[in-house]
């Protein structure tokens, strides 16, 4: 499996999602089965799904059974709670919502399946007083559960900023989310390789897709967006960015979310390689004559 001891640390690698990697699963496998194939080749899954809706607690309980008592499911902030709605809310207020939340992700906190929750903003939630607000009230309004924090504007990160945001994410108890994606203008951010929370630290590999960053507003945009495949030159660069974290952080969460051409899961496949970790069974691969 991709759990191994990595110095004074350990490396989980997986992907974000299940239903898109098709490479890992038996030709015939049905769509309520692949979870139960994922786990076989990954420990641990960013689950995008509740970003676009809340699932019921009865239905996380029915993924939750479906996977080991040792995984881990990183599961992603519904979409209303980051702002990327732009005020839209299928609930009478905010609070609703987070309670809504929260009460589907506590099925995996009970269970101990709950690695952390991610915070990903969009793009224009830039540095100001008014978001800094905002991160407090999710903060307090997300107590008890382990929450990851992913900027999309690089106003945090800018030199007046970098190390006051840092030290906000340490105080707050958020656990840094390292984004490696295109350096492509304000609504991208670049690699800042520091822990704020000395249990864990996330790192989310996007693909450096320069072109596709930009394609917002394209039909196809989110395919456009994630087309990219690490070569091995960059894999060995995050080989040993993944090493200079474990020197203050205790585990490392390597998703790769570079799916749209069906890369992620080959890529992480050799990452595990290269790290020298047990990369699981291979993916399976239909043959064409």
């Amino acid at each position: 499996m991709s759990i191994e001891e990595a110095g004074k640390g350990r490396i989980l690698i997986g992907l974000s999602g299940w239903g898109d990697h098709d490479d890992l699963y038996e030709e015939g496998t049905k769509p309520s089965e692949k979870l139960k194939a994922y786990t076989k080749h990954f420990p641990i899954i960013e689950m995008d799904n509740s970003f676009y809706a809340i699932p019921s607690p009865e239905r996380m309980d029915k993924w939750s059974k479906q996977t080991p008592d040792d995984f881990g499911f990183i599961v992603k902030a519904y979409q209303g709670m980051t702002g990327h709605s732009r005020g839209k809310n299928p609930y009478s207020d905010m609070k609703t919502m987070f309670e809504a939340f929260k009460e589907s992700a506590d099925v995996f906190r009970r269970q101990n399946k709950l690695r952390t929750v991610l915070f990903q903003y969009p793009p224009w939630f830039d540095c100001e007083k008014k978001h800094v607000e905002i991160l407090k009230r999710t903060r307090e309004w997300m107590d008890g559960f382990p929450v990851a924090l992913e900027f999309r504007n690089q106003s945090w990160f800018n030199p007046e900023y970098r190390e006051k945001t840092l030290q906000f994410m340490r105080d707050e108890g958020w656990i840094h989310s390292i984004a490696d994606e295109p350096a492509a203008g304000i609504g991208s951010v670049p690699v800042v390789l520091t822990p704020t929370q000395s249990h864990a630290t996330m790192i989310r590999l996007h693909g450096r897709n320069a072109e596709g960053w930009h394609s917002s507003g394209q039909a196809n945009w989110r395919e456009v967006r994630y087309l990219y495949r690490y070569n091995e030159e960059e894999l060995n660069e995050w080989k040993d960015n993944l090493h200079t974290l474990l020197s203050g952080t205790k585990e490392c969460w390597l998703i790769f979310n570079n799916n749209s051409g069906g890369d992620a899961a080959a890529n992480a496949k050799q990452m595990m390689e290269l790290l020298g970790l047990n990369p699981g069974p291979e993916p399976v691969r239909q043959i064409k004559l």
